[in-house]
């Protein structure tokens, strides 16, 4: 199994999230000798290293399973990640695909599921896209680390949203027990036949 974990990410924590998930694969591999390899890399980096855009779906057909992370940022993923999809859905569909979105809104019980998360349902939508794992995974919230401009944008969207709107530590939201079973369920699916 020929595994790609892309993932895009804007402060960090999407690619930390897909460094979870590839270790919980590698442990997998290791326990049940299976043979995997595992890939991850920055969607931006995927192209620079892949070359031409025309280039790329023939490098992704090379892979067995996609697994998919992308972040938030005032309520849009980068336009990178629906390009990538519409570009690339015939490939995509030959895949076994997994995908997770990772935003700050998913930190409240009602808003962390791909039915209730309205971000992953626009870009689902948008890109006709049906993978065959979809999760929503809360973020961190870090103020220490954004520009004054986004601190304050930041901060009046958590106000809105009864978010804390101070914090001198690192706040993660991300629940990794909710990761591991993205984990497990992409994992079921390298048991079952194309």
């Amino acid at each position: 199994m020929n595994i790609l974990i892309l993932y895009s990410t804007v402060d960090g924590h999407t690619q930390h999230i897909c460094e979870h998930i590839k270790h919980f694969l590698e442990s997998h591999a290791v326990e049940s000798q299976a043979n995997m390899t595992i890939t991850m890399m920055a969607l931006d980096a995927f192209y620079e290293t892949r070359g031409e855009q025309d280039k790329v779906a023939s490098q992704l057909g090379e892979f067995d399973m996609l697994i998919f992370g992308a972040s938030i940022r005032y309520g849009k993923h980068r336009p990178q990640v629906s390009e990538f999809i519409k570009q690339h859905k015939d490939t995509l569909a030959r895949l076994k695909t997994g995908f997770f979105s990772v935003n700050l809104v998913a930190r409240k019980p009602e808003k962390n599921t791909p039915e209730t998360n309205s971000y992953i349902k626009k870009l689902l939508e948008q890109t006709d896209w049906q993978p065959d794992v979809v999760a929503v995974f809360a973020g961190k919230l870090d103020y220490g680390i954004y520009r004054y401009v986004d601190k304050q944008m930041i901060k009046f969207i958590m106000w809105m949203t009864k978010g804390p709107t101070h914090s001198d530590k690192p706040i993660v939201f991300t629940d990794y027990a909710r990761v591991d079973a993205f984990c497990e369920q992409m994992l079921a699916l390298t048991t079952k036949n194309s």
